[in-house]
């Protein structure tokens, strides 16, 4: 074989980065746990879970797919936490390769996702390629995606491809999977074969504490809490135990009782949960001790929001 017919028949290496985008709670999370086969992104039924980008990183045969998580966009931004969370998500547009924008099924496209898709044809490069893909089609009849699958590609012409899934019982996400395959560019791969995330240990541990307070929590609570893990070390007397110390930030002192809970059982549950996640993750005992203090108005302070952890300017 001559070796113009042998580099004819080898594959080019492919990778590329693929924004996930969309509204709060319409499953962004979700897709990326399912596409890494790793849990990467906390998951809860309440808005504003994720606050910060997480990359996760799916491998297949000769090429990579770094795909990118944002927080789900605001349409008012009542705190400097909002606005930053919209910065987050906006920002990646300009390098991303591909972008997946996500709405959710039951409401269709709405307003608020029309203004975040001028957003994006405005942001994105020349050759960047948009997926809208319409999540959560299990809540919804089959004869009315149709009409708005259609609607959409005739308002939205630049939409390469337009995807009803299901991240929950994973419909059509091997279709997503191979469109983005299909047209992520040539590249060289940015991660090494057994990486699947960027994310520091003390901020994954963060988001394991702050998905459980979600879970255990209501109304305003669990959007004016946040984590901050201040130690991670061997344990004294057994070196394969971690010992973790977290601090769980609220913002109002009526919102400490809350979180600690009669006798201290919602703080004891929250514990047990973060530890039995973290200890499946990390193959070791984890030692988790959490206290609870309050900032007031950290939420709306840049100072404090940096001081977090978040990356505001």
């Amino acid at each position: 074989m001559s070796e113009s017919e042998k580099n004819k028949n080898e594959k080019k290496y492919k990778s590329g980065f693929v924004a996930i985008i969309g509204r709060p709670n319409v499953g962004k999370s979700t897709l990326l746990n399912n596409f890494i086969g790793n849990k990467v992104a906390i998951v809860t039924d309440k808005p504003q879970t994720t606050r910060h980008r997480i990359v996760g990183v799916r491998h297949f045969e000769n090429g990579q797919i770094v795909f990118i998580d944002t927080p789900g966009i605001h349409d008012i931004s009542k705190f400097e936490l909002n606005k930053y969370l919209n910065e987050i998500a906006y920002s990646v547009i300009p390098d991303a390769d591909i972008i997946l924008f996500v709405i959710d099924a039951e409401k269709g496209l709405t307003e608020e996702d029309k203004k975040i898709l001028e957003k994006i044809k405005e942001k994105k490069k020349e050759n960047t390629k948009v997926y809208l893909i319409i999540n959560k089609i299990d809540k919804v009849k089959k004869e009315d995606l149709l009409p708005l699958i259609d609607k959409i590609s005739k308002e939205y012409p630049w939409i390469q491809e337009i995807i009803p899934s299901c991240a929950t019982r994973g419909t059509n996400l091997d279709r997503i999977l191979e469109v983005i395959e299909r047209d992520l560019p040539e590249g060289v791969p940015y991660y090494p074969e057994d990486q699947f995330t960027d994310m520091p240990l003390d901020l994954l541990i963060a988001e394991i504490i702050r998905e459980k307070i979600m879970m255990l929590t209501d109304k305003e609570v669990p959007h004016s809490t946040t984590v901050v893990v201040e130690n991670i070390a061997p344990g004294d007397y057994n070196k394969d135990m971690l010992v973790i110390d977290a601090i769980i930030y609220v913002e109002k002192k009526s919102h400490k009782p809350i979180i600690i809970g009669k006798g201290g059982q919602r703080l004891k549950k929250i514990g047990i949960l973060a530890r039995q996640e973290l200890e499946k993750l990390l193959g070791k005992k984890v030692y988790l001790r959490l206290w609870v203090k309050v900032k007031e108005g950290w939420r709306d302070n840049r100072r404090l929001l940096k001081s977090f952890g978040y990356q505001v300017e």
